[in-house]
């Protein structure tokens, strides 16, 4: 794997110190715990505030991107204020849910506690990457007086309908998966040496309290107002901050960029790189970007007032990626950065193929297309959003094409640019009452491989209304609309377009109770074109440039593995994940953390019922004479009613343990 990380700069224009525990009382007396990067004299010459307000633990969890990005921030003339949420890291308090009303209060309580000290200029910006995008744009939505900008990267505009909970009503594999994350994230110890005598009180607190999301999250299964809460797409007009949106093609939260820029009266831009879940100065795969700088130039214009051309820039602007054989991992993917001044760009212009025998192009089918696939249909879809550089990119797609119904173009004379969200308009009917569909555009490349341009799905009782799905009445004809997920995409002269539609997609996301038989009567695929061919750069950006990187002894490296399996007696289909993120040692102050994932999803073809997902993460720390271990198992499993949640956290101090607590959960299915 090549190596990400920025170049490193110094000297920067103004000296830098840091506060490495600084406390910010709530007003309801609880103490969150902040680590601030400004410049000396900042007292005498006040600056801008721009807060990350995170539950990712900044003394070990996000310490590595903190390094590289505050401090030099902070040369350039701001504060850079690092808050752990309340329940999580140093912070005391509890923390009971994703996006609470609590959770932005406090960051609301944050900015004006900041903004009231003498070494802020009283205006303020949010940043934040996944969870800090995500509360970046709901806290501009509350409008506190002193926010005037946002810098939001993989973040959703709609929690339900485009998070990592489900995806056109269907359940998200990910959404157990991600309970799993916080259940083991949350449960690690605060550091004495910050906190004092105090910590394991507030451990332990913590430890009782720990929230067991998987129940609360998979119970909800309509879009209602619990996920209407923080769904920014319920009123754009609320966000008058100015947003900068950043993504990237191989993570989960590509379509926001567009949402955003689309429909926010506040001054938006938008750019989206070929990039994982990461910020885009050590993300891969390449090119990355000068994000620093970018940044820069937004908070400037924005927090300074200065008129350095931030507002003028292109309304969206996007690394539209050339075809490439498919792998589960690369460090690069060639390609041009193109630009559009306005976003729906007039550039863009709709082409309908229409689906036919086998084909994809201007005839109609003569008969209805059968698709019933096995249910472990799904193994190359790669990962929600890929994390750790490793194999988690969509696979050479045959084995699924094989167990899909496949719709094929003929060769392309010449070059066709993709950019925007493909949509497939079917007619069909389902002869059971639950159903899904999966709609994969694939490029058919003249080495014989399928390379996934980009897919969507859509659980057709959600066909009308996610608020209020309707069973499917068997054999009734009706027409549905599936949109895929956005992308940048240069399909070249020769290669093909395929449609690939099937009714699993196993462990992407959870199968309907029976195994469906869908028929296809009748399909149009509205392909977004660019009629404007790019043959080189439209932008350019500034190189990848960071402050020092953190000063840590690596005491065991990380790996990620992942593998496919069939047990030959039985048939049942096993993937089967491994992450080791690995184990490091601050030199700064001694604190060791690791963590290590083992995640087993298994499933047999022809029965939906038998769906598994088994996770265990465990979580290390301490220092060389005090080490913390906590360990967080789960599994769920169903049947055609119900789903089965079993869980269980146990911690220890020293290989003593300290607390066990087990769930054990049953969850009604409506309409999933």
């Amino acid at each position: 794997m090549a190596s990400f990380m920025p170049e490193v700069e110094t000297g920067f224009d103004r000296e830098v110190v840091v506060i490495e525990d600084q406390s910010i009382i709530m007003p309801d007396g609880c103490r969150l715990s902040a680590r601030i990067w400004m410049p000396k004299d900042a007292e005498q010459a006040p600056v801008p505030v721009i807060l990350e307000h995170l539950p990712y633990r900044k003394r070990d969890g996000t310490i590595v991107r903190d390094s590289l990005t505050h401090p030099w921030m902070a040369g350039q003339g701001y504060a850079c204020v690092r808050v752990d949420m309340r329940g999580n890291g140093d912070s005391e308090g509890l923390m009971v849910d994703e996006y609470t009303p609590q959770e932005l209060q406090d960051a609301c309580d944050v900015i004006a506690w900041a903004t009231a000290q003498p070494w802020c200029s009283g205006t303020a910006g949010m940043m934040g990457i996944s969870w800090g995008g995500f509360n970046g744009l709901q806290v501009a939505a509350l409008r506190p007086p002193a926010l005037k900008a946002i810098i939001t990267i993989c973040s959703t505009v709609d929690r339900f309908a485009d998070d990592i909970h489900f995806k056109g009503g269907c359940l998200l594999g990910e959404n157990f998966g991600w309970a799993a994350n916080m259940l083991s994230y949350s449960s690690r110890p605060p550091d004495p040496m910050l906190v004092g005598e105090r910590w394991r009180e507030i451990w332990l607190e913590r430890l009782e309290n720990m929230p067991f999301l998987a129940q609360e999250w998979i119970s909800r299964q309509t879009r209602d107002a619990y996920w209407k809460h923080g769904s920014v797409c319920e009123d754009y007009s609320a966000i008058e901050a100015a947003v900068l949106s950043i993504g990237g093609w191989h993570d989960g939260y590509r379509n926001t960029i567009s949402h955003l820029v689309e429909n926010i009266e506040a001054p938006v831009k938008g750019i989206v790189g070929p990039w994982i879940h990461k910020y885009p100065h050590y993300a891969g795969p390449e090119p990355r970007i000068g994000f620093l700088q970018e940044a820069k130039r937004w908070w400037g214009r924005w927090l300074k007032g200065v008129d350095n051309g931030a507002g003028e820039l292109p309304a969206y602007r996007t690394w539209l990626m050339d075809s490439i054989a498919p792998e589960r991992w690369f460090d690069a993917r060639p390609g041009r950065w193109i630009a559009e001044t306005e976003w729906p760009s007039p550039a863009v212009k709709t082409t309908h193929l229409t689906l036919g025998d086998g084909s994809l192009g201007e005839a109609s089918m003569s008969e209805p297309e059968v698709v019933s696939s096995p249910v472990d249909c799904g193994a190359e879809a790669g990962e929600f959003f890929p994390f750790a550089y490793g194999p988690e990119f969509p696979g050479e797609q045959t084995p699924d094409d094989l167990k899909s119904a496949c719709f094929d173009g003929f060769a392309l004379e010449a070059p066709l640019d993709i950019v925007g969200a493909p949509k497939l308009r079917l007619r069909l009917s389902a002869d059971k009452p639950m159903a899904q569909l999966a709609v994969r555009l694939c490029d058919l490349r003249p080495d014989g491989t399928s390379a996934m341009i980009t897919m969507g799905v859509l659980n057709l009782t959600h066909r009308n209304s996610s608020e209020t799905p309707e069973l499917l009445t068997p054999g009734e004809t009706f027409e549905t609309i599936v949109t895929l997920d956005q992308i940048a995409y240069r399909i070249p002269a020769g290669h093909r377009l395929r449609i690939a539609v099937s009714t699993s997609y196993w462990p992407f996301i959870w199968p309907s109770p029976e195994r469906a038989t869908v028929l296809l009567e009748a399909g149009r695929l509205e392909l977004p074109v660019r009629t404007r061919l790019a043959d080189e750069d439209e932008c350019s950006f500034e190189k990848p440039v960071g402050a020092e990187p953190w000063q840590h002894e690596n005491l065991r490296p990380s790996q990620s593995v992942r593998s496919s399996e069939t047990d030959p007696e039985t048939g049942v289909v096993k993937t089967v994940i491994f992450n080791d993120a690995g184990e490091n040692r601050d030199l700064a102050h001694g604190l060791i953390s690791g963590s290590t994932t083992h995640e087993t999803w298994s499933i047999h073809p022809d029965d939906p019922q038998s769906a598994t997902a088994h996770i265990r993460w465990e979580q290390t720390g301490g220092r060389d004479d005090w080490r913390t271990h906590t360990v967080a198992e789960m599994e769920m499993r169903c049947d055609r009613n119900w789903f089965y949640l079993i869980g269980t956290l146990s911690a220890t101090e020293n290989d003593a343990q300290v607390f066990e607590r087990k769930w054990s959960e049953r969850i009604a299915r409506r309409f999933i």
